[in-house]
């Protein structure tokens, strides 16, 4: 079992940066991929971003392309996620998931196995 814990969310004006971190536990993620989800106020969760399990392919979604980055740190057994030029539609409890080792980044949360609780990111106007 790998048990994932988020940090790093909280309030920030629009433009602003935040890097959330997720912190894994159990086991070590260096056999898993990797991923960042996002749930906005009356909206379902959707992808943000992704890694696979060797660092070397990452992909992102279309909405925050050029603004989020995904990174890994296998000996520290935590994922990042850099977010800037951060947007009110940003807003969201972002989480942490962890799937099987693959070569591509999966987009589906049907392939993750492992979530975190969730930080919250509220960007004001």
């Amino acid at each position: 079992q790998v048990q994932l814990a988020e940090s790093g969310g909280g309030l920030v004006q629009a433009g602003g940066s935040l890097r959330l971190s997720c912190a894994a536990s159990g086991r070590t993620i260096s056999g898993y991929n990797m991923a960042w989800f996002r749930q906005g106020p009356g909206k379902e969760r959707e992808f943000v971003g992704g890694i696979n399990w060797s660092g070397d392919r990452r992909y992102n979604a279309d909405s925050v392309k050029g603004r989020f980055t995904i990174s890994r740190d296998n000996a520290k057994n935590t994922v990042y996620l850099q977010m800037n030029s951060l947007k009110p539609e940003d807003t969201a409890v972002y989480y942490c998931a962890g799937g099987p080792a693959r070569f591509s980044v999966s987009v589906s949360g049907k392939d993750y196995d492992y979530w975190g609780q969730g930080t919250q990111v509220t960007v004001s106007s």
